[in-house]
């Protein structure tokens, strides 16, 4: 499969697969596109029986993926254009989680927001000591996460910490994420490609069967935690007072003055 956009690279290194998002000097911030394409080289690759392991990564040493492209929440007027991007946003990074593949999200500098979203979806996160993690929205935009990146991070670090996170808007270096599970391992960057590409290779070398089973299996015991959809708690966030003031603050560079409506 060829992806021909500027703002992501794919390629293929035998039975690994490699999306690069291509925006470094944005900081690889994802527009609306972008996940289009993270959800449609999953489609793909869930056909090639030839592709074992699909790693995904950020282009430069900034960021991994800092959050979703701020200047699209301009157009956001009514609940529709909230439900709409909750839908398609949280629906591509589902379909990353479900792929019935091994994943591996390599994180150098930032991994915040819609950026972190995709970390934890992954099945396993390899960083550097650079990498920090965050969801800081309660200082940004004054939005919510969706259900499912809620899910995600209580999977991950329990109600405590996740509340903690987004109460703080605090960022979590490389090490405390090791810590807490954010992170499976924290590599030196001139060692970063060879070891994500030996434990990739090591997966695709495996039994695929006993891997998408454990992968499938997992999911079950996660799914039986998830809730329904919350599109009343979404809606509560995105169609607020302050979430347009902390949209127009971000984009002038200013603090946003809360009045909690």
């Amino acid at each position: 499969m060829e992806i021909t956009t500027n703002d992501v690279i794919y390629e293929r290194r035998g039975a690994v697969a490699w999306l690069t998002f291509n925006r470094p000097e944005s900081r690889n911030a994802m527009t609306f596109e972008m996940y289009d394409i993270l959800g449609d080289v999953c489609d793909e690759i869930e056909k090639d029986p030839d592709i074992r392991v699909l790693v995904v990564r950020g282009a430069g040493d900034k960021a991994f993926v800092a959050g979703t492209d701020i200047s699209q929440f301009q157009s956001f007027t009514d609940p529709e254009h909230a439900l709409d991007y909750e839908e398609r946003v949280g629906g591509k990074i589902t379909r990353f989680e479900t792929l019935n593949k091994p994943t591996i999200v390599v994180i150098q500098g930032y991994a915040v927001g819609g950026g972190a979203g995709i970390a934890m979806a992954a099945d396993m996160r390899i960083g550097t000591p650079n990498a920090k993690f965050g969801m800081p929205i309660a200082r940004t935009l004054g939005n919510c996460l969706a259900m499912g990146n809620y899910a995600r991070m209580v999977d991950l670090i329990g109600p405590a910490l996740t509340k903690q996170l987004i109460y703080t808007a605090e960022m979590v270096d490389a090490e405390k994420a090791e810590q807490i599970g954010l992170l499976n391992e924290v590599v030196e960057p001139e060692n970063l490609e060879a070891r994500v590409t030996e434990i990739a290779e090591k997966i695709a070398s495996h039994a695929p069967l006993t891997i998408q089973v454990t992968k499938e299996s997992v999911k079950r015991v996660l799914d039986h935690r998830r809730p329904e959809r919350d599109q009343n708690l979404l809606l509560k966030a995105y169609m607020s007072e302050d979430f347009k003031e902390g949209v127009n603050a971000f984009l002038e560079k200013r603090k946003p003055q809360w009045k909690g409506r």
